[in-house]
């Protein structure tokens, strides 16, 4: 055992100059190491940095033990800091004492490995500095999120994970036996947020949602966190208020506290970060199939987007853009009709650069016949919805919602090239482990 400190610094501190010339003590692990005669220099790695180590043999006892260390073994190390422009980060902790906590074997994870090499370490490959910036980002979110909905009066609710219902479309349920009946994973709270707005009024939640598609594109999970919320009484335009003002909240604290992630993450590109601002580019789909037309997309009127549709129309915007008025054959049957065209509804689509669709919301049906016809039509058993029609029955308002998939928001915000990496385990169709 060596040097012991009861009070260990981070390594950010030290890297903001903050404890120049003075001795510290820092632990974490070997991200490099390189040895120079009797000297050998270590990259220690804790969750805020990483910080370069000099140890020589006339400056450390166990010298000997520490030269052959390898990549991700755990140490702690004493020593003063001194500026350093050769290091990476422009400071050094040169070494009195190290104490070796564990001595790793040979690390499965070395330069240029493939992605599917990388998927199947997925445990050791989070603590690449990479996934550290994405992981750190997605926890601002998280926060900034809770933040703003708290901040408005929203309550947080929480719902079934299990359900007999499908709220998005029975071909992306993933079935489950449950004592010999089958229900499926939910795709969404809504339904049951519909009921829970009657007694606690504004509700949102943060929860895994599940959807059985097999697609293999770049920003579609099989499991993903959705951030959704519900409220009575809030129309269409305070539905579309409220997104955006959740997006500008969410991108003000991720730039106030993860500026040096994002840069790094971006490529030092932040010109369309800040321009995120209120108040963001509407249009309606109508006016969204006109200028894909006008840019030379193959596209009718009643179809739906894919993913060339909105990356044009993003590439359009120098902002976010929400896209309203769908006509509702494309749209759930839970979307109310436009009292001013009742082939089109209340809801929308907000659109982003790199994911295109980043939140879908709507104004909610109040018309129970209006409801069951559209169910009858996608050929669900109607005495199945009976329960969630009974909002309908008894009191009904004008009420409205959305849901925002966070891993899009966080592949957005990180300009990541592929959605799995917004998530620490990624589950796609061909992958479910680690």
């Amino acid at each position: 055992m060596h040097e012991k400190h009861a009070e260990y610094t981070d390594v950010n501190e030290i890297l903001k100059g903050e404890h120049t010339g003075e001795k510290v003590c820092i632990r974490g692990w070997i991200h490099r190491t390189r040895n120079i005669g009797s000297m050998v220099f270590l990259n220690i790695r804790d969750p805020t940095g990483v910080v370069q180590v000099m140890a020589s043999s006339d400056s450390v006892e166990n010298y000997e033990e520490i030269k052959p260390l390898l990549l991700e073994s755990s140490v702690e190390v004493c020593g003063e800091v001194a500026e350093d422009r050769r290091a990476p980060g422009g400071y050094e902790v040169r070494a009195s004492g190290v104490n070796v906590i564990h001595a790793a074997g040979v690390f499965p994870i070395q330069e240029d490995h493939s992605v599917e090499h990388l998927l199947d370490n997925r445990h050791l490959w989070l603590r690449s500095t990479y996934m550290r910036d994405i992981l750190t980002v997605r926890s601002t979110v998280f926060g900034a999120i809770h933040e703003y909905f708290r901040a408005n009066g929203y309550k947080e609710f929480q719902s079934p994970i299990l359900t007999p219902l499908a709220c998005e479309g029975g071909s992306t349920l993933f079935p489950v036996d449950y004592f010999g009946d089958e229900v499926y994973l939910a795709q969404s709270w809504q339904l049951y947020a519909e009921a829970a707005i009657f007694s606690l009024g504004k509700i949102y939640t943060m929860a895994p949602s599940f959807r059985a598609e097999k697609s293999r594109t770049a920003r579609h999970l099989t499991e993903y966190w959705h951030a959704e919320t519900e409220a009575p009484w809030l129309e269409f335009d305070g539905l579309v208020e409220l997104a955006e003002g959740m997006v500008c909240n969410v991108v003000k604290r991720v730039l106030e506290n993860n500026r040096e992630e994002l840069e790094r993450l971006r490529g030092g590109d932040m010109d369309y970060l800040l321009r995120v601002k209120s108040p963001f580019h509407r249009i309606t789909y109508q006016e969204a199939i006109h200028k894909l037309n006008e840019a030379g997309l193959d596209i009718e009127y009643g179809d739906d987007f894919g993913a060339p549709h909105e990356r044009e129309l993003t590439d359009i915007y120098d902002k976010p853009v929400f896209v309203t008025h769908y006509p509702q054959e494309i749209k759930a049957f839970y979307m109310k009709r436009a009292p001013e065209d009742e082939s089109k509804v209340l809801g929308f689509d907000l659109l982003v650069p790199h994911v295109g669709e980043l939140i879908g919301g709507s104004q909610r049906e109040t018309d129970i016949g209006a409801m069951e016809s559209r169910l009858q039509g996608e050929g669900e058993d109607i005495t199945r919805y009976g329960w969630f029609l009974d909002t309908r029955r008894y009191g009904s308002v004008p009420h409205s919602g959305f849901g925002l998939g966070v891993e899009r928001l966080v592949t957005w915000l990180c300009s990541l090239e592929h959605i799995r990496d917004s998530i620490p385990f990624p589950r796609t169709p061909n992958r479910y482990r680690p």
